[in-house]
């Protein structure tokens, strides 16, 4: 097999022989592109991203949907695989294929086949140099957590749950102590397939939510509530990494431990001292990032529909 110089232009041509030809040892030439996707997804019906045996994960739907419209097989590589009932905003994933189709092309007839959960929302045709997990810079995550003596009800599947109140100071405080390069093995699944568990975590954001109406003063008999938004900004992250900060945040934050004992989590390298792992229901991955020169869409509506948080809390840990 001979290839052009992956440094030419999106598509790349590849030398295939035909084995149904008359002559199978006379090759012939066809296009092969890489095509890049943005997915957008609700967790809660999903094993996770990673296809499986069994089926019944985003990854399984998607590469089915995909046959369907390409007629092909297709295989996907994505930014950051999530667990099962994780939410994905803005999942980039990269495929090749022989066909030319324009980039609306691949998003109206791949979502024609996808179920309701499930919906792409850009294509870009990329470099065969672009990889949708070796070229991100950054991955970013938001869980989205209800503050309520009573459990969610409407938003469940979507938004963690805690009933005692929060303290918005010493959940910052104790974030800010997880910030920067460190051995996370005390976050870390046992079932975590990455190679090392030193990851850098560049900044992590708390702050309550702005409210879906008007301001309206609560009256002694109104359900106490409010919502938050932890937001999560790293090259990489390990297996449960998340959910097992969002344990050891949450027990911080209702007085359970003290700030300081987040620093010795993280000292003993020990996933037992740990919080138990959170819900999986709030979280979502917002998307990869990636230098500016491959030119990927970086926005889609569901980034817009999650909860913001107060202008005033924004810089936060």
């Amino acid at each position: 097999m001979q290839h052009e110089d992956p440094a030419r232009a999106p598509g790349r041509s590849t030398l295939v022989a035909d084995p149904d030809a008359p002559n199978a040892s006379r090759p012939e030439t066809r296009a092969t592109r890489r095509v890049a996707l943005g997915v957008s997804y609700r967790g809660g019906a999903y094993s996770g991203w990673q296809s499986q045996p069994y089926g019944g994960t985003v990854q399984d739907a998607l590469e089915h949907a995909l046959r369907e419209f390409a007629v092909h097989p297709v295989k996907t590589v994505c930014a950051g695989r999530t667990d099962t009932g994780v939410h994905g905003i803005n999942q980039v994933v990269h495929l090749d294929t022989p066909l030319s189709r324009a980039p609306f092309s691949w998003v109206r007839g791949t979502n024609t086949f996808l179920p309701p959960d499930i919906a792409v929302q850009w294509a870009a045709e990329v470099p065969d140099t672009f990889h949708a997990r070796n070229s991100a810079i950054g991955r970013r995550y938001a869980y989205i957590l209800l503050e309520s003596p009573i459990k969610p009800a409407i938003e469940a599947g979507q938004v963690g749950w805690v009933f005692r109140p929060l303290d918005l100071q010493a959940m910052r405080e104790a974030a800010a102590l997880l910030i920067g390069e460190h051995d996370f093995s005390s976050f870390r699944s046992s079932q975590c397939q990455s190679p090392t568990p030193v990851k850098r975590l560049r900044e992590i954001r708390i702050a309550p939510c702005r409210p879906a109406t008007p301001f309206v003063p609560p009256r002694d008999s109104d359900v106490p509530h409010r919502y938050w938004r932890f937001d999560f900004e790293g090259q990489a992250f390990l297996h449960h990494m998340i959910r097992n900060i969002m344990g050891c945040l949450i027990a911080v934050g209702t007085g359970t431990q003290p700030v300081s004992w987040v620093q010795r989590v993280l000292e003993a390298r020990d996933r037992k001292v740990a919080a138990p792992t959170f819900s999986p229901d709030g979280l979502y991955f917002l998307g990869p990032q990636y230098d500016a020169a491959w030119g990927l869409p970086s926005q889609v509506p569901g980034l817009s529909w999650l909860p913001q948080p107060l202008p005033a809390d924004v810089h936060g840990a």
